[in-house]
């Protein structure tokens, strides 16, 4: 694997800190939900929130 420069690692690390944020979000507004339809939407994103941040996690 090559080596990153500084601001490609600065990148990832906001990156990785907004899915990790928008998991968070997800999370919680899925906790919130009543509704079936809503709550499996915002399971779904958050699921998807958290798997782009652990592939982006593969490059450090």
């Amino acid at each position: 694997m090559t080596e990153i420069s500084e601001l490609e690692l600065q990148n990832l690390r906001h990156l990785i800190a907004g899915f990790d944020t928008s998991h968070c979000k997800l999370q919680e507004y899925a906790n919130c939900a009543t509704d079936t339809k809503i709550k499996n939407f915002f399971q779904k994103g958050a699921q998807t929130a958290m798997q782009n941040k652990e592939q982006l996690m593969k490059f450090l």
